[in-house]
């Protein structure tokens, strides 16, 4: 009987630490999560600027990750703080492949990189530059909107949210891979 009661016991606890090591999320440090985008496609031929004018790369924290939505959901871009009215650059060249107003991101922007499988994603701009308008090709550092704190932003923090995706071929300006932009932008010695 005593032998029962040990093996019961002794599945339990696996069954216990199994569950245990289920419900366990290992998330890499920031140098390991450099490490894995050496390469974005698409940019190793041109090195990203931080798109917010007079913000310096080591001023930059990686959100990448951070709970977002009571816990909801991860976020998936980098926000950089910045006061309302700020230049927002582009942080390559590309074209300007969507101007788009939605309920969380508020007036937003979609850059298409000039090679074509890469999208840099601009959010919670208080404005966009004058006459800017989809299918407009615009410079690394051009001046593309302001920084703000529209859609779902706090209106006490104003910030740009920035992502960069990897695209597939023939993928929509929604679409595609989010990859962090921390180390592209933090990695990279020239800010403006």
């Amino acid at each position: 009987m005593a032998r029962r009661i040990t093996w019961a016991l002794g599945g339990f606890v696996l069954l216990l630490l199994a569950a245990l090591a289920s419900m366990v999320h290992f998330v890499p440090s920031a140098s390991e999560r450099a490490a894995i985008v050496t390469d974005l496609p698409g940019s190793s031929s041109e090195a990203l600027i931080v798109p917010v004018l007079g913000v310096q790369r080591t001023q930059l924290r990686d959100s990448w990750g951070d709970s977002r939505g009571g816990a909801t959901r991860e976020h998936r871009a980098l926000d950089i703080p910045a006061p309302r009215g700020t230049p927002v650059l582009a942080a390559a060249d590309g074209t300007v492949e969507k101007i788009f107003e939605s309920v969380p991101g508020g007036h937003t922007l979609y850059v298409r990189l000039r090679s074509g499988d890469t999208i840099h994603y601009y959010a919670h701009l208080d404005a966009y530059a004058a006459g800017l308008q989809e299918g407009q090709q615009v410079r690394q550092g051009q001046s593309i909107a302001t920084v703000g704190s529209s859609g779902d932003a706090s209106p006490d923090a104003p910030h740009l949210h920035f992502e960069v995706k990897t695209m597939q071929p023939g993928e929509r300006w929604w679409q595609g891979t989010n990859v962090n932009p921390y180390p592209l932008l933090a990695g990279n010695p020239s800010a403006r």
